[in-house]
């Protein structure tokens, strides 16, 4: 006798049950994918970075370094959120402090702004010293004032400096903007290089016309630009030199003697015997040229002494002095010179 068994069917799961489930699968990956790309967008907790954005520097170069110092977990997801952001129309040259607190979005929001400049402005004035010139680079945040001065008396990195105690007299005066990276050489480099600018063969074939090589030109120059008050006295404060050299007279120039005791010429003392002190820079007590510049002289310094006014009234003039009044006072003959000091000093 056969037992006969009834086997229900299975029963069919509704549509809307299956839909349901398939909602949830995509609702549950779509909440893993968020919350996985919430993680790929958080901060790593990288250390702080100082980031240099340079003239034309894409945003996949950015993405590629911060990419190399860890600060985002995932470079395509970058590029999203950066485009997102449209950060690459708003990129910035300059220094920028980032770190591994921040997001993708935090990122993108710092690098939209503008930077810190990355260039730095530094301004030479004429007649500065060597010595000024090393606490400039200091000041502007290159190098330190020792090893300035050092690099400074580099002598061979000019070829008209070759033996020489400095580079003085060959760093021309001007305002320069140099990158914040840039080395106290890079520096020296373009300021002998602009020197070169001046020191063309036609001024050089000018000088030797008056009987200076270039050194002598730019000591009698850096002299010009110690004596005078202004550019429009260069050329009569030359041409008094050109003279006294001529006549075999000393050339009695108060700042040189600064210079050779190493202090300021508003230093300068009569009475303790500044003036008697001889040293090789000493032109009251030497006679000719002192043997280097003594300062770095401007274009105008330069030019004046290449195109010296010699006469007064046809006659030569020996003797300048600068008056309380602000004028510059010539004359041939010292009983003439001494009339003016008693009536204008």
């Amino acid at each position: 006798m056969h037992r006969h068994l009834d086997i229900a069917p299975p029963r069919r799961l509704s549509p809307w049950l299956i839909l349901l489930g398939v909602l949830s699968l995509i609702v549950l990956a779509l909440l893993a994918f968020i919350l996985y790309a919430y993680t790929l967008t958080a901060g790593t907790g990288a250390k702080k970075i100082e980031l240099e954005v340079e003239r034309g520097m894409t945003v996949s170069q950015i993405i590629s370094a911060l990419e190399k110092k860890k600060l985002i977990h995932n470079a395509d997801l970058a590029a999203l959120v950066f485009r997102y952001k449209r950060l690459g129309g708003k990129l910035h040259e300059g220094f920028y402090t980032l770190s591994g607190d921040q997001n993708l979005f935090d990122l993108a929001d710092t690098l939209s702004q503008p930077g810190r400049p990355a260039t730095v402005r530094v301004t030479f004035p004429e007649g500065r010293r060597v010595r000024d010139v090393a606490s400039s680079f200091a000041r502007a945040g290159f190098g330190d004032y020792a090893s300035n001065l050092k690099l400074l008396r580099n002598t061979s990195l000019s070829k008209f400096t070759k033996g020489k105690a400095s580079l003085e007299g060959f760093l021309f005066p001007d305002t320069y903007e140099f990158r914040v990276r840039d080395t106290p050489q890079k520096i020296v480099t373009t300021q002998l290089e602009r020197m070169n600018v001046e020191l063309t063969p036609q001024n050089i074939a000018r000088a030797g016309k008056l009987g200076l090589n270039v050194y002598q030109w730019v000591t009698l120059s850096s002299m010009v630009q110690a004596e005078a008050g202004g550019a429009k006295e260069m050329p009569s404060i030359a041409g008094v030199f050109f003279n006294r050299i001529e006549m075999g007279m000393r050339l009695q120039s108060d700042p040189t003697i600064a210079y050779g005791l190493g202090i300021g010429l508003p230093e300068l003392d009569r009475s303790r015997g500044d003036f008697t002190r001889d040293t090789p820079f000493n032109t009251y007590t030497r006679a000719g040229l002192p043997p280097t510049p003594i300062n770095n002289p401007g274009a105008a310094a330069l030019e004046a002494t290449l195109k010296p006014v010699r006469l007064i009234n046809g006659k030569p003039a020996l003797y300048f002095l600068h008056g309380t009044d602000g004028k510059l006072y010539l004359n041939t003959n010292f009983d003439n010179h001494l009339r003016d000091v008693n009536r204008f000093r």
